[in-house]
């Protein structure tokens, strides 16, 4: 009751102080706000460095994951710089606490990249899923196949638009991306939807980007909109009902596809455990076929230093690759 009251009413826009809360959830809030120590309490280093160290736990005790911890720590600086703001402080109390981050682990784990074939597989078998004639899984395959023969990220290839690809019966086309569509629940949004839409990730608002696309993702695409069309505001991938396609819709599908496409031990396996590893499925491909990195960062939309340092466990035969291009230009002057 705590988490809900919190969640879906204290930490959302209008705030509890504006509309009528249910009897159960003012009686919550208003246990919280007597039973919560003093905001000015964080200005002792020593309680700080407490409320840090409770971010490493779940709620069972056990640890939480360091990617969790990291975002938890970032949301708790960017309230308290807002009670700066607010002359509750004259410091975030906290960023000047020492306290060990725990590490990230920045690389992708080389378990997790399916190859062409295997990735091919697990395309196939999402057609299989839900059946032919409801389509749960077959209006979905070009979602996924975005994400490998593209690299495009989840959110990314859920806002996809008709009028933003260009798909010749031949050749390569062309994909430029300007939005996303994440989900975050509809109480975090401005407009009252599931699903934001925002720009590209860490890029301006109006920032594009332009990904070439291979002839088999040119293909898959055609077909889904000979098969579904585009949704009336032109969205290429709807769910059933017509609306955003949400994580949890894409996410099941994936799964029931793994079942499908893998012997039980691969399935057991990190193996493309997540829709999101079929762009690290492609971005590894593509730079363990000798294609230059400065060209992969441009598609997928990181910076060089950034693709390196993650894909760095992932790239197998570079110096083989580099011997032989040397050796190809050596030869060119004997």
């Amino acid at each position: 009751m705590i988490r809900k009251a919190l969640r879906n009413w204290a930490f959302v826009l209008p705030g509890p102080d504006d509309r009528e809360l249910p009897s159960e959830i003012a009686n919550t809030l208003h246990w919280v706000a007597k039973a919560s120590r003093p905001l000015s309490d964080l200005g002792d280093a020593a309680i700080g460095r407490a409320v840090l160290d409770s971010l490493k736990l779940k709620l069972d005790g056990t640890a939480a994951a360091a990617e969790t911890v990291r975002r938890k720590r970032r949301t708790l600086v960017n309230a308290l710089h807002y009670a700066v703001d607010l002359g509750e402080f004259k410091e975030n109390p906290i960023t000047g606490i020492r306290w060990k981050k725990p590490k990230v682990a920045g690389e992708v784990d080389p378990r997790v990249v399916a190859n062409p074939e295997q990735a091919r597989s697990l395309l196939t078998a999402v057609s299989y899923v839900g059946g032919y004639g409801r389509a749960r899984g077959r209006r979905l395959v070009g979602l996924f196949a975005c994400m490998y023969y593209g690299a495009l990220r989840p959110a990314e290839a859920v806002g996809l638009s008709s009028a933003d690809v260009k798909l010749p019966e031949a050749g390569w086309g062309t994909v430029l991306l300007n939005r996303t569509r994440p989900s975050v629940g509809k109480q975090w949004t401005d407009s009252g939807e599931t699903h934001d839409d925002r720009g590209l990730k860490n890029r301006p608002a109006e920032e594009v980007r332009l990904v070439p696309i291979p002839p088999q993702l040119v293909t898959i695409l055609r077909q889904h909109l000979d098969t579904f069309g585009a949704a009336d505001d032109g969205r290429l991938f709807t769910n059933e009902r017509g609306g955003v396609v949400g994580s949890s819709t894409y996410y099941r599908v994936w799964q029931e596809a793994r079942a499908l496409a893998l012997p039980p031990a691969a399935v057991a396996s990190p193996l493309a455990a997540r829709p999101y590893d079929l762009r690290h499925s492609a971005l590894s491909t593509w730079l363990n076929s000798g294609v230059d990195p400065t060209e992969v960062a441009q598609r997928a939309g990181n910076s060089v230093e950034v693709l390196l340092n993650r894909y760095a466990k992932c790239i197998d035969g570079r110096q083989e690759i580099a011997n032989r291009k040397i050796e190809e230009l050596l030869r060119e002057y004997e």
